[in-house]
């Protein structure tokens, strides 16, 4: 990953990169799928819920499955334990989690101010990892920026870093911060990859261009655009890309949702969807309508139905 790759990264999305939407993604031409962030703890006294969450489609190319935690110890022995023997290209620690729930637990970026836990914590799981071992921050938490962080996770052996140019206290708001992103590419000899704002191939070459990162890795900008990875991927090797009609962005639902069925149930699975929904019908004519309908229903039938007949107006 020294040379710029060729594709973008799907971004853990809690909630959102599920089995389903990653094998889409990576279906997509995504360089890199990687899982909803994992408890390690939870995987450490066998919760049989989060290891449902790391199930990996066959269709998926190369799959990172992100952990967090804030035990040295415990994120060692479930890496060892765990998922050295599971079919992950790489193991990404979240330090970058804004959630108050994962920050109240010192986890995710509860640890960029906490640079010497977060070093011992890249170090155990790099000590046990089988695969490359990469690090997901944020711009800072607390007034405190991650730079310190992001020197001990290379000095800790991590293959790579992806840094969100936020910090915690920002959450999704104003714009992500591409000029500390190049700080940080600036300090590291290991690649960087850069997350925040990326809509498009143009704004993936800008912020590459400017910035000096190996690579982007895009979140929200994928919900319910997964078309997105297949742009910046056949536009950055010089091959044609028409971008989606209407009619493909629904038919790219439908084929989400039954998807989503077939690896949930039908309940699971539509409840799921209703999220997703909102991205893909964006912008298109009678669409709030269109929702509005079909969140009311728990029949797949009945949706593809309705779905269907808004597809021939």
């Amino acid at each position: 990953m020294k040379k710029k790759i060729d594709g973008a990264i799907l971004s853990p999305l809690a909630g959102y990169t599920d089995i389903a939407f990653r094998e889409i993604c990576s279906q997509k031409n995504a360089y890199m799928t990687v899982t909803e962030m994992i408890s390690a703890k939870a995987l450490y006294y066998g919760d049989k819920k989060t290891n449902e969450l790391l199930k990996v489609s066959p269709f998926e190319k190369n799959v990172a499955v992100q952990i967090f935690g804030d035990d040295p110890d415990i994120m060692g022995y479930v890496v060892k334990n765990s998922l050295n023997s599971l079919n992950f290209s790489c193991i990404d620690i979240n330090m970058g989690c804004p959630a108050p729930k994962i920050v109240k637990n010192n986890n995710g970026s509860a640890l960029l101010d906490q640079p010497n836990l977060a070093y011992s914590i890249i170090k155990s799981v790099v000590e046990n990892s089988n695969v490359p071992v990469s690090v997901k921050i944020r711009k800072g938490i607390r007034n405190t920026n991650s730079i310190e962080v992001a020197r001990l996770a290379q000095k800790a052996g991590a293959s790579f870093i992806t840094v969100h140019g936020r910090t915690r206290e920002e959450y999704y708001s104003g714009l992500s911060d591409w000029n500390y992103i190049k700080s940080v590419v600036d300090e590291l000899t290991i690649p960087v990859i850069g997350n925040g704002d990326v809509q498009s191939y143009e704004d993936a070459m800008e912020k590459i261009k400017f910035s000096g990162v190996s690579g982007v890795s895009i979140g929200r900008g994928a919900i319910g655009n997964p078309f997105i990875f297949d742009e910046i991927y056949k536009k950055s090797i010089g091959y044609n890309y028409e971008k989606p009609t209407d009619l493909e962005k629904i038919e790219m639902a439908l084929s989400h949702l039954k998807l989503n069925c077939a690896y949930k149930g039908e309940k699971i699975g539509i409840l799921e969807m209703r999220k997703h929904f909102v991205g893909y019908f964006k912008g298109m004519k009678g669409s709030k309508e269109l929702r509005d309908k079909i969140n009311k229903i728990n029949n797949l039938e009945e949706i593809e139905e309705i779905i269907c007949k808004y597809m021939q107006q």
